[in-house]
């Protein structure tokens, strides 16, 4: 019996540590450390949205069912640290005191402070004011959390919005042709470059963010038709097309921009193990065939754009810049569903299966 109550006392301070540490480093550690709590909560939550969202018949319907994921995934996971706490605490409680299962009734009145159960045992009743000190620390995390992941998520969302009324086709659609032409059109080309350390800035603070707190990588934007990383397909692809095809002065800031675009995806990619040639050479294949291209090539110039004599050369330049951010941009845009978009979610096998309803499939124009 002395065996099985200390066996019972390492395993519940073993389970509060577990749970006391998890906490600390989802919520405080800024860093993109591997929480095994958190990760279990989340991809337990996400297999049960998964079934729902195959599911459904039209992306609308799956966009609100993933909408809801992190945010429910995120609620979820105190509940789980307390019912941590609540357990391990009841196990030292019975080791102490063995009395049974009003255990549960002591831990759960001391993890909450209502007290309703009162300790008889001095050592017991230390040992509960600790735990009600661990549960006060547990709300007041989720209190400091909540602001936080909103804060990053509005500064956001901003920048996407902003990008996609300047991308957005007749049609709807958004594209980096549609933000090149308009820009030509009303005179601001020359003042793309603006554009650059806006988005070389909006990356550096994605990449951090969405390592340090992973769950906003799930969080989606509150229209259905934009995402942060379609967002990020779009300035990326703008920003390789106008070093590669574009017949103006070369923008230093648009290569530094991509730089910055690509290192913060592949952080967020070795956040969650997404493999990806982190060394590719500027003949390798990516997504976007010649033709595509070609296509693209050939609207800008039949919009007045001033584009490069050499559309063969403008190719290789482009699929240059564009194999440094195309794999992982692809496998992101799948693992988070993301809406239909040019050259990015449309590559990727999650959008692909199953067909929906409702969802052009387009090449970019």
């Amino acid at each position: 019996m002395i065996a099985l109550e200390a066996l019972a006392l390492i395993a519940g301070a073993v389970l509060i540590w577990i749970v006391v540490s998890s906490a600390i480093r989802t919520v405080i550690v800024p860093r993109g450390e591997v929480v095994i709590v958190t990760r279990a909560v989340f991809l337990a939550v996400r297999k049960v949205f998964t079934i729902f969202a195959r599911e459904a018949h039209t992306y609308e319907r799956r966009d609100r069912v993933m909408a809801r994921y992190a945010p429910t995934a995120l609620m979820l996971l105190p509940i789980v640290w307390a019912v941590g706490v609540l357990v391990g605490f009841a196990a030292i409680y019975w080791a102490i005191d063995g009395s049974g299962w009003s255990v549960f009734l002591l831990s759960g009145s001391s993890l909450t402070t209502l007290g309703f159960e009162r300790a008889d045992h001095d050592g017991v009743m230390l040992i509960s004011v600790l735990e009600a000190l661990i549960g006060l620390g547990l709300i007041a995390l989720l209190i400091s959390f909540l602001p936080t992941i909103y804060g990053h998520f509005s500064r956001r969302e901003t920048l996407v919005s902003k990008l996609y009324i300047r991308a957005q086709d007749a049609d709807g659609e958004a594209r980096p042709v549609s933000l090149i032409v308009r820009s030509h059109r009303i005179g601001g080309l020359e003042r793309m470059g603006e554009l650059w350390p806006e988005w070389e800035q909006w990356f550096v603070e994605v990449g951090e963010a969405h390592t340090s707190f992973p769950a906003l990588v799930f969080f989606r934007s509150p229209s259905p038709r934009r995402s942060w990383i379609t967002a990020s397909g779009m300035a990326l692809d703008s920003a390789a097309i106008m070093l590669a095809t574009v017949n103006t002065t070369y923008d230093p800031h648009a290569a530094i921009m991509i730089r910055s675009g690509y290192e913060a995806l592949r952080d967020i990619a070795d956040y969650y193990g997404i493999p990806y040639n982190a060394d590719p050479a500027p003949d390798d294949p990516i997504t976007v065939t010649r033709d595509e291209f070609i296509t693209v090539y050939e609207r800008l110039a039949e919009s007045g754009v001033p584009v490069r004599p050499d559309r063969e050369a403008a190719w290789r330049a482009y699929r240059g810049w564009r194999v440094n951010y195309d794999e992982v941009l692809v496998k992101l845009a799948a693992l988070t569903m993301a809406p239909f978009a040019p050259w990015v979610s449309d590559r990727s096998v999650a959008y692909q299966r199953p067909p929906l309803r409702g969802v052009r499939r387009t090449h970019i124009r």
